[in-house]
């Protein structure tokens, strides 16, 4: 676990890759938004203790690895997210874009999945977790 953070009585590395789109896939990430986007999430983020990892925009939707911290749940971050982000661009934007229909800008849900380490390697880890205990039981014996 070298990549763990801490809270007062936790480490933990919990990532998770996150997508949403805006509302009827309109195309409108790749306008002057797009730029502002990337900025206005990560700071959002640090608002919830989380940290964007990697994040990408495409022309219509979002693509992000966050770091959420275990006390946090992935719901409440990435809807503070998405309706943080809608309100900041509707009062930044929104005079200047006729189909900006108040602070509706995110399509209701998104599309989340863990990152994790390699599953082969966790199975394999409980699975010899028992040896492990009692090779150092025995050296412990040895003392």
């Amino acid at each position: 676990m070298d990549q763990a953070e801490t809270l007062s009585h936790t480490k933990w590395e919990c990532k998770y890759h996150v997508v949403f789109i805006p509302k009827c896939r309109r195309k409108t990430l790749y306008v002057g938004l797009r730029e502002h986007l990337g900025e206005v999430f990560r700071r959002l983020a640090e608002q919830k203790e989380s940290r964007i990892e990697e994040g990408h925009l495409m022309p219509d939707h979002v693509h992000m690895m966050i770091a959420i911290p275990p006390k946090y749940a992935v719901s409440q971050v990435v809807g503070y997210i998405k309706g943080k982000s809608a309100i900041h661009l509707a009062r930044v934007y929104g005079e200047r874009k006729r189909n900006f229909v108040g602070q509706h800008f995110w399509a209701r849900g998104y599309f989340v999945s863990t990152v994790g380490r390699d599953e082969a390697v966790i199975r394999a880890y409980i699975r010899n977790q028992e040896q492990e205990d009692q090779r150092i039981d025995q050296l412990s014996l040895l003392r």
